[in-house]
């Protein structure tokens, strides 16, 4: 049972704004009811011998927010780079479909979620939104695991009623009835894991069941997920299946999965036309997840992230497994400012010696991952007062040199060089899970 009030004493580092981090050297966070207090130098009088963790010397960061991860192609991570981008469909065909089919066999389900779930937890996650399979009993095992292990989660049971393969296909009527029978066996069952509507995406969900999902989505006020616009090969192919629509983001926003009142977390965004970003600018529940090292192992491109913070469109950052290899949002940010520097170089810079960089900075992708995808669940990611309280330790002293370093250069260096070893202890809604 998690203290009702508590504090944890160490280097608490956040990103109240984009551009700058926040540093308090061994200050006390204070913790009361699963929510942030504050953080302070000494701990107020009013908390006076309430219990403190001390983790003095020790970074404490807030949880991470995974927008967009497949949880069955965890099995299969590090596959599939031998693949050149003309035949990057057979990705699907070696790995996704095949192992994707498997969950069909629920032993194998309770293996293959049972490791995903004890690796996740040594990563700085604590929120996700996540996609399970078709089956249903499966994705039900998925979230009891998350469930029991403390993740904040919304899980997706995949709808796919066209175009995949023999035993990962449904007709719409199977996808629409175990859809419902689904929702009702998540109905008051788990703590803090929430269903999400899951079409894969347009190309594999026929008309008929998009309004489905749109009507139960917008009745029931469930939020969805889903891809848009990754790469141009699946874009001209969402032309030729709905050409009525002017772009693709339509159809979505045709059946109410657009982020018009109810949550969308759209993946990848690479590709948005000017009448696509215009429609997201205007769904204002309409998140971007951002998957920069997905996108560039399937020779996507690289998301114009920057042009979404500008205009108002709300961005968080995801992983993307097993289109990466890694559960780790660290590795998420690195490649997300490594994705963002190349693009300014090549798009931008033109040869301009004295040119600014405009590029992502550390701060703004630390932003993407805890403050930025939190915003889904409200006040999320941040230590400021009212947050929930999601929290990190980590223990950098592996990775020390010989040298003094700020508070910050130590964290750069644990975003660009630690792994699970660095993880000392996770907090979610103040419950202490590792």
């Amino acid at each position: 049972m998690a203290e009702k009030t508590f504090a944890l004493k160490g280097i608490v580092i956040h990103t109240p704004e984009r551009d700058q981090f926040e540093i308090h050297e061994n200050h006390y966070l204070v913790c009361q009811d699963e929510t942030v207090v504050g953080v302070y130098e000494t701990l107020p009088p009013e908390y006076t011998g309430i219990p403190v963790e001390d983790f003095t010397d020790k970074l404490i960061i807030p949880g991470m927010c995974d927008m967009h991860i497949h949880a069955p192609q965890y099995a299969f991570r590090g596959l599939g780079l031998h693949i050149n981008y003309r035949e990057w469909t057979n990705w699907f065909e070696l790995y996704a479909f095949p192992d994707e089919s498997k969950y069909a066999d629920l032993e194998y389900a309770e293996m293959a979620y049972e490791k995903l779930v004890a690796d996740w937890q040594k990563t700085p996650t604590t929120r996700a939104c996540i996609y399970a399979t078709i089956h249903r009993e499966a994705t039900g095992i998925l979230m009891q695991k998350l469930d029991e292990a403390g993740f904040v989660a919304y899980v997706g049971k995949v709808n796919m009623d066209r175009n995949s393969i023999p035993g990962l296909l449904e007709t719409t009527e199977e996808s629409i009835t175990e859809t419902l029978a689904w929702l009702d066996d998540c109905a008051g069952r788990y703590r803090t894991v929430r269903p999400m509507l899951t079409p894969r995406y347009t190309p594999t969900c026929t008309d008929e069941l998009m309004a489905f999902l749109g009507q139960l989505a917008n009745e029931h006020n469930i939020p969805i997920q889903t891809h848009l616009s990754e790469g141009l090969n699946e874009i001209e192919w969402v032309k030729a299946l709905r050409p009525v629509d002017s772009c693709y983001g339509e159809a979505y926003d045709a059946y109410g999965l657009f982020g018009g009142t109810v949550d969308a977390v759209m993946a990848h965004c690479v590709y948005p036309t000017e009448v696509e970003f215009e429609l997201m600018t205007k769904r204002k529940n309409l998140m971007v997840a951002h998957c920069p090292q997905s996108n560039i192992n399937s020779s996507g491109g690289v998301a114009p992230i920057r042009d979404y913070l500008a205009a108002g469109i709300r961005v968080g950052l995801a992983t993307d497994m097993a289109g990466s290899n890694t559960l780790s949002l660290f590795r998420a940010i690195t490649d997300a400012v490594h994705a963002s520097k190349a693009q300014w170089a090549f798009t931008e810079r033109q040869g301009d010696p004295n040119l600014q960089c405009t590029a992502l900075s550390l701060s703004d992708a630390f932003y993407l991952a805890t403050k930025g995808g939190g915003a889904l669940w409200g006040k999320m990611g941040s230590f400021e007062p009212g947050y929930h309280f999601d929290a990190v330790i980590i223990d950098d002293t592996r990775l020390r040199d010989f040298r003094p370093r700020s508070a910050q250069e130590r964290l750069e260096r644990v975003i660009l060089t630690s792994d699970d070893r660095e993880i000392y202890a996770k907090y979610i809604y103040g419950r202490r899970v590792l």
